[in-house]
């Protein structure tokens, strides 16, 4: 059984490698490693999902998803002075960004830089308060020319991250950088470890690119064509002052979130029932706590999943997180370790007979 010190050690260990979507090569490897002394097979496909099968009696088969790519920068241009431009991938706020270290991958390694701005000194007052578009922020990296970045390694198209350790906050909870969605993919690592499926083979994806558009997911569910599916993200905890009850979503504590409806006005996933009542009622029956959600934007893979072929019934697992797409994502580990306790019971608990019921196509 997963420990919370386990857990939390996994996901530093992820969460501190760089994987901007696109280039998601370093954490692929680290996650191979964390999988295939547990899988059956494990392989990846031409986008670079990392896809690990543990074999049950056939008689079905269930895909769970975590992506394991974060939200990034790239270099746009190189001016003759050695300062970088850049450009967002992925959702930005660009209220997070002034005064940021930086890591740049390097064609020659990692390059450190600092976000700059103008000095507020020789500002007027109005340019003062204006919010700063990523366009036109600059990376200072300590070059003098263009030629002599280059020389570093960096070149236009190279992706960087915020340079932020992942560390604990008190006894249970962390704080770091790309728990979006490094700790989806530590669920999906230890849940894929403890499960044994009785009726189903399982597989587990780490998926490539979610943050630009769920296109991992797309690919892998084409290539496994599940029966059922679960995705495995953050979700937005609002529970910090200034925020009323109602709109807070979940709540760091109260456990892993099932997801009801996300996207607006339902345009991400409308969960299947069928699976939102399993989850629901593997939580009680092992007496995990959990949160149902409701997220009035965004949303996950499950959402492409459910698209896939003919469909997939689908739902989402989420756990509950501050402050996503910044540096300082806060998240409690007994939520996470929850997490994984929900989706290997839930595995465990399907069997052939259920994905016939939930599958619904039939003869009339």
């Amino acid at each position: 059984m997963t420990g919370i010190d386990e857990f939390y050690s996994t996901l530093k260990r992820l969460a501190e490698t760089i994987s901007v979507s696109g280039s998601e090569d370093w954490i692929r490897e680290v996650v191979i490693g964390l999988l295939k002394p547990h899988a059956d097979e494990v392989y990846t496909d031409a986008l670079g999902n990392v896809i690990a099968v543990k074999k049950g009696a056939g008689k079905g088969r269930i895909m769970i998803a975590a992506h394991m790519d974060e939200i990034g920068l790239m270099v746009s241009h190189i001016d003759k002075n050695g300062f970088l431009r850049i450009q967002a991938i992925g959702g930005w706020n660009p209220l997070v960004l002034p005064g940021q270290r930086l890591l740049i991958r390097g064609e020659k390694g990692v390059v450190r830089g600092v976000v700059g701005l103008t000095p507020p000194h020789i500002l007027s007052e109005e340019e003062a308060k204006k919010i700063p578009e990523i366009r036109k922020l600059f990376v200072d990296i300590g070059a003098s020319s263009r030629e002599e970045a280059e020389e570093m390694g960096v070149r236009v198209g190279s992706v960087a991250v915020i340079e932020r350790s992942v560390e604990r906050l008190g006894e249970h909870r962390a704080t770091g950088r790309a728990f979006d969605d490094r700790v989806g993919v530590a669920v999906l690592i230890h849940a894929f470890a403890e499960a044994e499926p009785g009726d189903v083979d399982l597989y587990a994806v780490a998926t490539v690119q979610e943050e630009v558009g769920l296109k991992g997911a797309r690919v892998a569910a084409y290539r496994i064509s599940p029966d059922v599916a679960l995705a495995l993200d953050v979700t937005i905890a609002a529970d910090v002052p200034g925020v009323p009850e109602e709109s807070m979503i979940t709540k760091l504590g109260g456990g892993p979130a099932i997801k009801v409806m996300d996207g607006r006005g339902g345009s991400g996933l409308l969960a299947h029932p069928m699976v939102r009542g399993k989850l629901e009622e593997v939580a009680r029956e092992k007496g995990i706590p959990y949160q149902l959600e409701i997220l009035p934007g965004g949303t996950t893979d499950a959402a492409i999943i459910a698209l896939n072929k003919e469909g997939v019934p689908a739902g989402t697992v989420s756990i509950p997180t501050r402050y996503i797409h910044s540096p300082v994502e806060v998240l409690d580990l007994r939520d996470a370790v929850n997490t994984v306790k929900l989706v290997a019971g839930f595995t465990e608990s399907i069997t052939g007979e259920w994905i016939e019921k939930v599958k619904g196509s039939r003869i009339l």
